[in-house]
């Protein structure tokens, strides 16, 4: 399909040098820039490939169902066009954005860069990851973007929109490179941005000039005085929407009382989706080369011995190409184990365990979103005053709803941004 070459050390070393001696530019300038590159990049022919043989590209490379990488596109161009907006729902109330304001003649806080070039380690499993960094650019850092080597394809067409619109290459820079010289990338950047495992969460977990992003563990809690019949669909869509790859997909339903009956359904429901090739215009589910896929099937084995699946006997279906689509996989639990739980797979995989209150908040830690049906609102209490429950939906609502106004993992510019006293 491509050839992707890497950048050595030294080139990383030079790339970030020329950011740092990036030519003025004003926020308007680049906001206006951002807006027309994402215009560009969802519809126009860019290095002469269509939008549309793009999306097969992604869809052919990634394994994602190409509906998918098409409404990734939609998203990537509307947050291109708001990036103005997004940014600003993280400043302060009171801060102004500049040391000119009027309101600094009184004392006021100015809303400051932490720094000036942002080092991105992006992840492949989505094309919507990509929406992030362009915050960075709004802001006024400039931008050095290591690609995913399993799908580049993304992030080197919004590059090239991006220069296209009049971010110059003093401004952002895709490289990419090999995992060891992406610690170069880190290296020379004032901040990080890195997406990964549980373990490259814990390898930066003590640096505070790296923000990593790791697995979304995102949950589902029904407690015993709502009807779970009622509520399947929302279970269903939270599980398997974005073909089940995103950080917002849950991997766990924790039921008060017991979860059979739910795990029953949920299998039901989810074994009838369909299992085609990425670029089937009724794709559901991801693929993988064969090889990848039984790796993956021998991992869930793996985690779940003695753990019957529910709804399918084979988690891949053979494509003929030497790739398989990855079928949902439905474990039932004796008990809400968070080591279980908290299992993290690039398909749609689920544990149903059972949940009481006398469990408490403990399963329920380390959620990137939490969909609780309740109408226990000391619960609700628990749960929002809870840190490590990054998002909390209350009622009827799939994990992976979003409304601009909710930050997904917490403001990316709470990271990116500072407040500093100035008063003339």
């Amino acid at each position: 399909m491509a050839e992707l070459c890497l950048v050595p050390p030294m080139f990383v070393g030079r790339a970030a040098n020329a950011l740092r001696r990036a030519e003025p530019m004003t926020q308007d300038a680049v906001v206006s820039a951002i807006s027309t590159a994402g215009k560009s990049f969802s519809t126009d022919a860019i290095g002469g490939i269509t939008a549309e043989e793009h999306a097969l590209r992604v869809a052919r490379v990634s394994g994602l169902p190409i509906g998918v990488v098409r409404a990734a596109t939609r998203n990537v161009a509307a947050a291109a066009a708001n990036v103005y907006r997004d940014v600003q729902q993280a400043r302060p109330v009171t801060a102004v954005t500049e040391w000119r304001d009027p309101l600094t003649r009184t004392g006021r806080a100015v809303w400051c860069r932490r720094g000036d070039v942002l080092g991105v380690l992006a992840a492949g499993n989505h094309p919507a990851v990509h929406t992030g960094w362009l915050q960075a650019l709004a802001l006024g850092y400039r931008v050095a973007l290591r690609p995913s080597q399993r799908e580049p394809f993304t992030p080197y067409r919004l590059v090239t929109a991006l220069r296209g619109a009049g971010l110059g290459t003093d401004r952002l820079v895709l490289l990419p490179t090999d995992h060891d010289t992406a610690r170069e990338i880190l290296r020379n950047a004032d901040l990080g941005l890195v997406y990964g495992s549980a373990q490259v969460v814990e390898a930066h977990a003590r640096d505070s000039r790296v923000l990593p992003q790791g697995p979304g563990r995102s949950k589902v809690l029904l407690t015993a005085e709502v009807d779970w019949r009622e509520y399947v669909d929302v279970i269903v869509e939270s599980v398997s929407s974005e073909a089940g790859t995103a950080c917002t997909n849950a991997t766990a339903v924790l039921v008060e009382g017991d979860p059979g009956p739910l795990a029953e359904a949920l299998a039901d429901r989810l074994s009838k989706l369909p299992a085609l090739p990425p670029e089937d215009e009724h794709a559901a589910l991801p693929v993988q080369s064969m090889t990848r896929a039984r790796a993956l099937q021998a991992y869930v084995q793996g985690r779940s011995t003695g753990i019957p699946w529910l709804g399918v006997q084979d988690m891949l279906v053979d494509l003929g190409d030497g790739s398989a689509a990855l079928r949902p996989l439905i474990h039932q639990l004796d008990a809400p184990d968070p080591g279980q739980l908290g299992a993290e797979m690039p398909f749609p995989c689920v544990w149903v365990a059972p949940w009481s209150r006398r469990d408490g908040i403990e399963p329920l830690r380390d959620t990137l979103v939490l969909t609780a049906i309740t109408r226990d609102d000391d619960l609700v209490d628990d749960l929002v005053a809870e840190p490590t429950i990054r998002s909390i939906h209350l009622g009827p609502r799939p994990t992976h709803t979003s409304v601009p106004e909710m930050p997904h993992d917490g403001f990316l510019a709470e990271f990116l941004m500072r407040t500093k006293g100035v008063i003339r």
